[in-house]
């Protein structure tokens, strides 16, 4: 299978339409299509399912829109592949891809940033936001070079390193609510209330702990991925969100934070791939890195 094939697959999967993709590739429809169906009976399967007659709209089968996700994930990996091989040379410049969900700690990683773009202004970061489960795969895939995680990670696969500072776990609630007039939060006080959770399944076990409860058998009206969603639900009424301090901005808006009693933190790692080889962008980061965390 061709990286040059693969593109030809993706601009039809972007356009909905043969005749549509051939011209963004500036090439005839006979060729385009001579190609795409060459690679369907190079892979034995259906890709595409084209329009009749009366409509060119093209649509993915099943199977096309699994080839249609990796397809999108090897030419990006082949691109940074591209760039890191190029830009090997004795001036540092190039990309930092990192991974990681939301959180004040990546004050610690911007400052890391800021201070090594004095010396070497011409590397760019790049950040992907989503749960732990998210930022393992795309380290798995070789799309980022470094994921910050809250727990642990398997030590059989990837390296890491703590760091210092911790968040801790809190209620988000509307400034009206009668939870509201509390100075934090007891495990009690929520048994019967309405919540709103985080759906990262590493989270349960802490919090379960804490609540004194199976979080199965708690009034769960909703669960989240995004906080900024999650306070947008509790400022309409919908519930409390257990969540991370300092992640919404609560000053003169409807809502407010308590904290948990007792106290529940939330420690973080950075990880990345055993045996990974990082281009310099990504090395001179990870030792800045490494120093930040040291003053912290």
């Amino acid at each position: 299978m061709e990286l040059r094939v693969l593109q030809y697959f993706l601009a039809v999967a972007r356009e909905q339409s043969i005749s549509g993709a051939a011209e963004s590739l500036h090439l005839s429809q006979p060729t385009l299509s001579t190609q795409l169906k060459a690679m369907e009976d190079e892979l034995g399967k259906q890709l595409l399912i084209r329009g009749t007659k009366g409509s060119r709209k093209v649509t993915l089968t099943e199977e096309g829109m699994i080839l249609r996700k990796r397809a999108e994930e090897i030419l990006q990996l082949v691109k940074r592949t591209e760039d890191e091989i190029t830009l090997a040379d004795e001036t540092v410049v190039g990309d930092v891809y990192i991974g990681t969900g939301e959180t004040d700690i990546v004050r610690l990683m911007a400052k890391a940033a800021k201070k090594i773009q004095e010396q070497y202004p011409e590397i760019h970061y790049h950040i992907s936001s989503g749960n732990a489960e998210y930022v393992l795969e795309y380290l798995d895939k070789g799309l980022i070079d470094f994921g910050l995680i809250y727990g642990t990670a398997d030590p059989q696969k990837y390296e890491s390193i703590p760091i210092p500072v911790k968040d801790t776990w809190g209620v988000l609630m509307r400034r009206d609510s009668p939870l509201a007039q509390k100075e934090c939060i007891q495990p009690e006080d929520l048994w019967d209330k309405p919540l709103i959770v985080s759906h990262q399944k590493s989270d349960n076990p802490y919090l379960a702990r804490w609540l004194k409860q199976d979080i199965s058998k708690l009034n769960i009206v909703a669960t989240y991925n995004l906080v900024f969603n999650a306070s947008l639900l509790v400022d309409e009424g919908l519930g409390y969100a257990l969540t991370l301090d300092k992640l919404i901005n609560t000053e003169e808006s409807n809502l407010c934070f308590r904290p948990l009693y007792p106290q529940l933190d939330a420690a973080a790692c950075i990880v990345w791939k055993r045996y990974q080889v990082f281009s310099k962008a990504a090395d001179k980061y990870m030792q800045q890195l490494k120093y930040t965390f040291a003053l912290s």
